[in-house]
């Protein structure tokens, strides 16, 4: 009875972190007609790029440092962990060569912002997404 009380809590252990885990929505403005793959999204979010491949500006927006969205959007799409995601801002800072993305209080806000100014890119929970702003990926 104890062994299959431990498998159980084992199973457990191993199934609700994965569930616990959302959908990230790249979100930007209605207007903005620009196609991104991952790799754009990270190049943008990375500061590899200020434009989007249709031309026009790129500025990327986050949520604060440690909050849920930033981490599972750090790990999903920039396919880094958070500590090397600030040692890696930390290199670009002092060397010159960028700054990290702006950096929101709420996921309100983050929709505010991105229904307000077709230059932003952001992104949120996919579940929290709502039609003032458009879904150019999904991870």
């Amino acid at each position: 009875m104890k062994t299959l009380i431990r498998s159980l809590i084992m199973a457990i252990a191993v199934v609700l972190p994965s569930m616990a885990m959302a959908e990230i929505a790249v979100i930007v403005h209605p207007s903005n007609g620009a196609a991104l793959d991952k790799d754009a999204i990270q190049r943008i979010f990375l500061g590899k790029t200020r434009a989007f491949p249709g031309g026009g500006e790129a500025v990327p927006i986050s949520f604060k440092e440690g909050s849920p969205e930033e981490e599972e959007f750090t790990k999903n799409v920039l396919a880094k962990t958070p500590k090397q995601l600030k040692a890696y801002w930390a290199k670009m800072v002092f060397t010159g060569k960028g700054t990290p993305p702006r950096q929101t209080d709420s996921l309100q806000e983050m929709l505010n912002l991105i229904s307000a100014n077709p230059n932003l890119i952001g992104f949120a929970p996919a579940g929290a997404v709502t039609g003032s702003v458009k879904v150019v990926g999904k991870f």
